[in-house]
């Protein structure tokens, strides 16, 4: 995948990942973008680690991937933010 692939890519599984997981979240579009690209590594991390496969571009697999990658990013992120805030 090229490079505007991904950035298309990361926007729609940000926003699916947000919408997911509605709340207060800081950012517009770019830290959207940042999270849905992040998730699609982690998913494609975890993913061919159990051996699910991995993320390799637009179809149904990839996508329930890389959604899974940001949601779990999102989860991480918002219990450190309010950590942070705890202290």
């Amino acid at each position: 995948m090229g490079i505007l692939s991904w950035i298309i890519m990361g926007l729609v599984v940000g926003l699916l990942a947000k919408l997911m997981m509605p709340g207060k979240d800081p950012g517009g579009i770019i830290i959207t973008i940042l999270l849905g690209m992040g998730g699609a590594f982690v998913g494609g991390l975890i993913g061919s680690a159990l051996g699910f496969g991995t993320v390799t571009g637009f179809n149904i697999g990839s996508i329930l991937l890389a959604v899974g990658g940001a949601v779990l990013l999102l989860l991480l992120y918002r219990s450190f933010v309010k950590r942070r805030r705890a202290v």
